[in-house]
Formats: structure tokens, C-alpha cells, sequence
């Protein structure tokens, strides 16, 4: 089941930022359609990415920011000597089992974003260099934020499958809805 904010839902600004956030999700989703284990885990490119370590790092990073406006410590916690294993399914992973907790990961998102008492609201952030310099974020700045990281991997998404097999983001949709892109 994916994650879909509905059209009532979508007229406030929580409903349209979430409804963003959602957008950017299906452009990666999509890309892994009808791939097998080995052509999610290519690159054909001679970048190191993949179209399985793109949906890992994306849901890795949706969880852990959440996390922290949650006052939380991120489920995987990333360093210099493991950040590498953030673009890689490694042992036991499988694109399956990745779009089965993004799909967890999208509806706590959802779910804390409408419960926050304001946008307003800010949450300090760890003193480390890839962070934002300014100490603290406002809730609207993690959807913001959201929008812009899922986005940008999106189109990295595009690029990749448009090299493995030359369909494209059109062809995808139209495969999702069980139609033809002619």
C-alpha cells in the first residue's frame, strides 16, 4: 500500500507540503518498477548510485530527520566509517523489504507533520558540518527540506532507469496505471 494524500487533504498548507513530499516519493517508486534485485542494484553510470541505494538513502534520511524534530536519534546512526552503506542494499535487503519501511516511514512522516502543534515549531539539530549552521529548523523547513532531498533523488532516479532500459518518467507513470505512453 502507498501512502497518498487525498485531495481534501491537500488545501491547508500541511496537506500541500505532504502532498509534495508524496509526489517526489511515487518519481522513485516508479523508477524501481519491474526491475529486477540486479538492475535496482546497477550503476550504470559512472556514478556510484543505484536505483536500490537511492530508496535506501531516501528513506533513511525521511526517517532520521523526522526523528530528530522528534527529539529522537535516527534508526541508523551514520558516520565517516559507515556512511557508504547509506547508497548499497546491503545483506538482506531487498528493494521490497526497503519500499515496505519507506512506506512505514512515509506514514509516521505524515502522521507527525499533521500533529505538530505549528509549522512554527523548531528542533535544534546536531552540531555537525552537513547540517544547516543555524542551530535550529522550523517543522515547515523539514517539509521543505523533505520536498528538496526526495526530489533531487528523484531525478537522479529518472536518469538512472532511463539508462538501464530507456523508459522514462512518462512510460513509468503510465506502466504504474497499467496503460501505454505512446
Amino acid at each position: 500500500m502507498v501512502t497518498h494524500v487525498r485531495a481534501e487533504e491537500q488545501g491547508d498548507e500541511r496537506g500541500a507540503l505532504l502532498a509534495f513530499v508524496e509526489e517526489q516519493r511515487g518519481g522513485i517508486r516508479r523508477a524501481l518498477l519491474g526491475l529486477t534485485e540486479e538492475q535496482a542494484a546497477s550503476r550504470p553510470s559512472a556514478s556510484e548510485l543505484s536505483l536500490g541505494g537511492l530508496l535506501k538513502h531516501v528513506a533513511e534520511v525521511e526517517q532520521g530527520w523526522v526523528a530528530r524534530a522528534k527529539g529522537e536519534q535516527p534508526a541508523v546512526k551514520r558516520d565517516e566509517s559507515n556512511w557508504h552503506e547509506c547508497f548499497v542494499l546491503t545483506e538482506g535487503e531487498t528493494v521490497a523489504s526497503q519500499l515496505a519501511y519507506w512506506e512505514k516511514v512515509a506514514a509516521e512522516t505524515e502522521a507527525f507533520l499533521r500533529s505538530v502543534p505549528s509549522l512554527d515549531d523548531t528542533f535544534a539539530l546536531p552540531n555537525d558540518p552537513w547540517f544547516p549552521p543555524e542551530g535550529r529548523v522550523s517543522m515547515r523547513w523539514l517539509a521543505l527540506h523533505l520536498i528538496r532531498e526526495t526530489a533531487r533523488h528523484a531525478g537522479h532516479a529518472d536518469i538512472i532507469r532511463e539508462s538501464l532500459d530507456g523508459r522514462t518518467a512518462f512510460e513509468l507513470v503510465a506502466m504504474e496505471q497499467g496503460t501505454s505512453w505512446s
